[in-house]
């Protein structure tokens, strides 16, 4: 398949989602707390789905597991990334993800979860939870027994731009006003620490998960610093923001004309905003803000044509 595979997301309601998906994006959202947009995912939590060409109407996963020609033959039993939109109307529950093996051990074989957040948009004083200050595990245990949760938790300030790496283990929630690209590793496994005494649709408070947190909080915590490498070229800029295990994440932003190499096994990209063409293979493509596409493995060169900015990754 020489062509780009397009693909429709799924949305899901959190009680901290708004409307943004739809102001933005325009994507035909099911209420107004719909948190979340799982643009590009072959989890079967919520799977996306080609909407045009050869393999229309297929979703992702079907794909990996019948087309592995389209992939490469990357090596692995689920397509192995997830990218995400997420509306922050509301703050988030603080929570932690596991690492693999401690994920493979107790949840029934789902992957861990390192993840990384580029900001598309927050308010003004938007900021986000990104670590704790205890030094050991005895002392971050009593400071949650304690309440302690103005003592324990780190909050940085954010702006539009901004992109955090947060392996697994950290301590994490983005907070009220925040609009944000998430490139994860496909797993659904979250671990809720604090969730701001909040109660659920049913009335009850949610679940917490403290004996499986604290066992994968990384103790003390470190933030790994994330050092954008930029590229400028005189009709783009590419800026590479972190090259990990697990993906590469870039931003490329097209101010006329860029022309690539595709030289993974699978690109995953989403437009973020403006508008513009694809040209692969002589066959042009019309791409806008909210669209989301792989470029698979037997595209060699392509053309974005436009003004455009977008996020990219690949395992």
């Amino acid at each position: 398949m020489n062509e780009p595979i397009f693909l429709s997301p799924s949305f899901h309601e959190r009680i901290w989602g708004g409307t943004r998906l739809k102001n933005v994006y325009h994507y035909d959202i099911p209420s107004e707390q719909t948190g979340e947009c799982w643009a590009i995912s072959g989890h079967k939590h919520g799977e996306s789905i080609v909407v045009s060409g050869e393999y229309f109407g297929k979703t992702l996963s079907e794909l990996w597991d019948n087309s592995p020609d389209l992939f490469g033959f990357y090596k692995s039993d689920r397509f192995p990334l997830l990218t995400k939109i997420l509306d922050a109307n509301y703050d988030l529950s603080v929570q932690v993800h596991p690492d693999d093996s401690f994920a493979q051990n107790f949840e029934h074989g789902e992957w861990g979860k390192t993840e990384c957040w580029y900001i598309i948009d927050c308010e003004e004083d938007a900021e986000i939870i990104f670590g704790h200050n205890a030094q050991t595990k005895s002392e971050l245990i009593a400071m949650i027994q304690n309440n302690q949760w103005d003592v324990l938790l780190q909050r940085v300030k954010i702006k539009p731009g901004d992109f955090f790496y947060v392996p697994s283990g950290t301590v994490h929630a983005l907070g009220k006003g925040t609009l944000v690209l998430e490139t994860q590793q496909s797993s659904d496994t979250t671990y809720r620490v604090y969730d701001y005494d909040r109660p659920s649709s049913s009335g009850d408070k949610r679940e917490l998960h403290l004996e499986k947190a604290v066992a994968v909080m990384t103790v003390p915590h470190v933030a790994k610093k994330v050092e954008p490498k930029v590229w400028e070229m005189d009709e783009a800029t590419i800026t590479t923001f972190v090259e990990d295990r697990y993906f590469t994440v870039y931003k490329w932003e097209v101010h006329s004309r860029l022309e690539l190499v595709q030289d993974q096994h699978f690109m995953i990209v989403s437009v973020l905003e403006g508008e513009g063409t694809l040209e692969v293979n002589r066959h042009v493509y019309p791409i806008e803000k909210g669209q989301h596409f792989i470029l698979p493995y037997r595209i060699e060169n392509f053309v974005l044509n436009g003004n455009m900015s977008l996020i990219v990754s690949h395992p």
